[in-house]
């Protein structure tokens, strides 16, 4: 059975395509809100991508016309005990984004319509993130009488700085893709029709790239938050030469300095000259 007819039928898609997985959110009718289900299934789908050796980069998108709406308020609204349903929904959908985070894959976001409450906390849990021009991005939160959850009290300010952080969130503003992209809520913004096949042109780029490179890079500098100066120097040097040796780092070491087609040969040999000019 291939992953696309595994996971049909869900809240959330799970497929592979060679090595590449794409994670979709898909409750379009619902804006993809997520309710308990849907945060089960995205941190079994996360947990599929972390387990299969041949996933090389993951792809997070959402089906229809926005990307996520955030929590489903008529979901909580309708538990018997809305306290202890919200505090279930708010962590394990948690336990998947952090998850996502720690990958030691590269995960692109592609980010449609809106992001909003835990859909914006699913864009900032994401490595790179590419936003159509019509995207809107938003905490929602306080707007209906609710604090942040899913880390978003965490990433957000990380990324945009704390006065904007709580700009934000305080107030019912929205950014448009070009605020978010000037903000650093996302990498890249590219016309609506050209989303998907960019967004998926840069995750089978990464796919294609040095994995575990890519993934310790993302390790070192998700963790630098919690360490100090000295800490992350020494995790720094330990990684960089666990992989010098490493079969990634050899044969593209070897092949920048023999200046293959793919390295920046101009460059190596302008640093050859350098060394020659230093030297003599």
């Amino acid at each position: 059975m291939s992953e696309r007819q595994a996971s049909a039928g869900g809240p959330v898609r799970y497929e592979v395509d060679t090595a590449l997985a794409r994670i979709t959110l898909d409750r379009p009718a619902a804006s993809n809100a997520i309710d308990l289900p849907t945060a089960e299934s995205f941190a079994a789908a996360v947990a599929r991508a972390a387990a299969d050796e041949t996933v090389r980069a993951v792809l997070l998108t959402g089906a229809g016309r926005r990307f996520c709406a955030g929590g489903d308020l008529a979901a909580m609204a309708a538990a018997a005990d809305r306290g202890a349903y919200v505090h279930a929904l708010a962590s394990t959908l948690d336990l998947g984004l952090r998850a996502l985070a720690d990958l030691p894959k590269p995960v692109v976001a592609a980010v449609q319509g809106a992001a909003a409450g835990a859909g914006l906390a699913a864009v900032l849990s994401a490595d790179v993130a590419v936003a159509g021009r019509s995207a809107k991005f938003a905490a929602a939160y306080t707007a209906v009488g609710l604090t942040p959850d899913c880390g978003f009290s965490r990433l957000l300010p990380r990324a945009v700085g704390q006065p904007r952080a709580l700009h934000l969130t305080l107030t019912r503003r929205s950014l448009s893709a070009a605020e978010a992209l000037e903000w650093g809520l996302v990498a890249e913004v590219v016309d609506d029709d050209e989303l998907t096949a960019r967004a998926e042109a840069l995750a089978a780029e990464l796919a294609a790239g040095p994995v575990r490179a890519l993934g310790e890079a993302k390790r070192l500098l998700r963790g630098s938050w919690h360490q100090s100066p000295q800490e992350v120097a020494e995790d720094e040097a330990r990684t960089i030469a666990a992989l010098v040796t490493g079969p990634e780092a050899s044969e593209r070491i070897d092949a920048f300095l023999s200046g293959s087609p793919w390295s920046p040969a101009p460059r190596a040999t302008a640093s050859r000259d350098c060394a020659r000019s230093r030297a003599r």
